[in-house]
């Protein structure tokens, strides 16, 4: 259900996404186009989380801005 949120509401999301993870470029998130397993991979490599540790960032990170609503 979140990969859905994170398409659906991808330009509402990118700022947000620079906000709470201030590693990621605008570049790479503009290039993920709401794509859920790249912004997975990306929080992996610039934030050294495990996969499920990434996943349940994104997943926190969507209930803390009631996307999920």
């Amino acid at each position: 259900m979140n990969k859905d949120i994170i398409q659906g509401k991808w330009k509402e999301i990118q700022g947000k996404l620079k906000q709470q993870w201030g590693k990621l470029t605008d570049d790479e998130i503009t290039q993920m186009q709401g794509n859920y397993k790249e912004l997975e991979g990306a929080l992996q490599k610039k934030y050294g989380y495990e996969k499920d540790e990434a996943k349940r960032e994104i997943d926190s990170f969507i209930k803390e801005n009631k996307w999920d609503e």
